[in-house]
């Protein structure tokens, strides 16, 4: 099992999802030069884990980000021009293109304060669940700003145009309603039932076959910077590697019962493939 000791994040696998804590809660989990390098690291250590199916990510205490840590980041590294570069490029790396290509599907489970540099965690993961109570904001026009590094392509990607403008144009915050109603995330619930509401959702997908989910994000993701041709094109190539890998099982088994009367849609395979017994 990999080594999961971190200094400013915790990470617990259990029953297929791993929980990825941010924790810096005296900070509400504000991202420190510090906390950018163990979340990179524990994301690459997820990424060859057999047990992590699923990988949720969260904040301890009550707040889920309250964005960078405005004085180890720009303050304290404003002298430093080299390590400001290194510690910015890995945090906008994690951030985007490694959860959004991560080969696992990823939750946010959002429980607090969600601020700034957090958009891009939200909108880098697959899925995101937030607490009703929880408080979200575009602060940065308040002191002179503006959402910068990933935080402007992140609301471009999620967010209707009138919407990601009202909120960083005028620093307004709202709440995990307000959130799911514009769509940063897919739904919220009391902050009491959070936890199980997403545990419940990320079991669910942890059952399914871990190459197919993979496929599935891999399809997605390209497509949106396909042409129409290219992304068939790719998803064939892409069905002709998975069915590979699984021994051609969605068709001999998946289909098959399907043709056998034993599958409808919408409901599991007879085949056991939502198990990884056959790749």
């Amino acid at each position: 099992m990999p080594d999961y000791a971190f200094e400013t994040v915790l990470v617990d696998v259990e029953a297929g999802v791993a929980t990825l804590t941010l924790n810096r809660p005296a900070k509400r989990n504000a991202m420190s030069p510090q906390l950018h390098l163990d979340v990179a690291n524990a994301l690459e250590r997820l990424r060859y884990d057999p047990a992590a199916k699923v990988v949720v990510i969260t904040g301890a205490g009550t707040a889920f980000c309250a964005g960078m840590d405005l004085k180890e980041f720009f303050t304290a590294l404003k002298d430093e021009p080299a390590e400001y570069d290194r510690i910015f490029r890995l945090a906008t790396e994690w951030r985007g293109r490694t959860l959004r290509y991560f080969p696992k599907p990823t939750i946010a489970m959002i429980n607090g304060y969600c601020f700034g540099g957090a958009f891009s965690i939200v909108e880098g993961c697959d899925l995101a669940v937030a607490a009703e109570e929880a408080t979200f904001g575009l602060s940065e026009v308040n002191f002179g700003l503006f959402p910068g590094g990933a935080v402007s392509k992140s609301l471009a990607n999620l967010l209707r145009p009138r919407d990601a403008m009202l909120y960083s144009l005028t620093g307004r915050p709202f709440d995990g309603k307000r959130a799911a109603e514009i769509g940063f995330v897919n739904h919220a619930v009391p902050l009491a039932g959070l936890k199980a509401d997403v545990m419940a959702l990320a079991a669910e997908i942890a059952q399914k076959n871990s190459e197919a989910l993979t496929a599935t994000k891999e399809g997605y993701r390209h497509a949106l910077d396909m042409s129409w041709e290219g992304s068939i094109a790719y998803t064939q190539a892409r069905e002709g590697l998975l069915s590979k890998n699984q021994n051609d099982a969605f068709r001999t088994t998946g289909i098959g019962d399907f043709l056998k009367g034993q599958y409808r849609p919408g409901l599991e395979s007879n085949a056991n493939l939502s198990k990884d017994a056959t790749l």
